[in-house]
């Protein structure tokens, strides 16, 4: 994959905003994610998207599928801007939500396809392409 340092400014900004809770369109989209990525039902993946570490109800799975929707028009838009692909721009950002936007307590997902949970304040093993 060729990455640009543009690519990778807009891509850390763009995760900084996704994981921060920008995109869900109202308060209470954002509290039943956040109630979910607590409780460990959701989390961040590996490929920028937010996935399913254990079976959602059906209003957790609504929330996630439209908040997906959104990340991948944002994805798409930043690649258009930076003549990149979506894909290119969704590992960049999960590298930079996986690095900075994951607390202690709530669950990833990496190209093992392994989920796990973070714990204390040492940081994720981010994939290679990350480096």
């Amino acid at each position: 994959m060729h990455v640009t340092k543009k690519m990778v400014a807009g891509a850390v900004a763009l995760g900084l905003a996704l994981a921060g809770g920008v995109v869900p369109a109202s308060a209470q989209n954002a509290s039943v994610i956040e109630q979910a990525k607590t409780s460990g039902i959701i989390g961040e993946t590996w490929e920028g998207y937010i996935g399913f570490a254990q079976t959602p109800s059906d209003q957790v799975r609504a929330e996630v599928e439209a908040l997906n929707i959104k990340r991948r028009a944002a994805y798409t838009q930043l690649a258009s801007q930076r003549g990149a692909t979506v894909q290119e721009v969704a590992l960049k950002t999960a590298c930079q939500i996986l690095a900075a936007k994951v607390p202690v307590g709530q669950s990833y997902l990496l190209p093992d396809k392994l989920w796990r949970v973070r714990e204390g304040a040492s940081p994720i093993a981010r994939p290679d392409y990350c480096n």
